[in-house]
């Protein structure tokens, strides 16, 4: 047989909790993710890849799947994953602020200020 790209297949499980969609598990490229389908809403954000599901005959709660739109990997994310250590969270303007308010770093050899009271 000639290169037949793998099945992508879904199966219809149960509505979510909220009733807006439908719980699924999904087999492609060999493996079995669990996920649910969801109708697109004018205004709403996508969330995931926009598919086309077409049951099959005689078994409606299984469907041949057709994507249609696949979004672009989030390159914050992958650059994420790749560094080692904490998130950071200051920017350069919230130093700049933070010493203002609070002065800076003392400087090697710099007179301390007098105690308090």
């Amino acid at each position: 047989m000639p290169d037949e790209p793998a099945p992508d297949v879904v199966y219809l499980h149960s509505p979510t909790e909220d009733g807006d969609g439908v719980r699924v598990l999904r087999a492609r490229q060999g493996k079995v993710e669990v996920g649910e389908v969801r109708p697109i809403e004018e205004g709403k954000p996508l969330s995931g890849e926009l598919v086309t599901l077409r049951p099959r005959e005689g078994t409606p709660r299984v469907c041949d799947v057709k994507v249609e739109y696949t979004p672009e990997p989030d390159p914050r994310a992958a650059r994420a994953d790749a560094t080692k250590g904490p998130a950071q969270v200051a920017t350069a303007k919230y130093r700049d602020n933070w010493e203002a308010i609070f002065g800076g770093r003392p400087v090697h050899g710099a007179k301390k200020p007098a105690a308090l009271n």
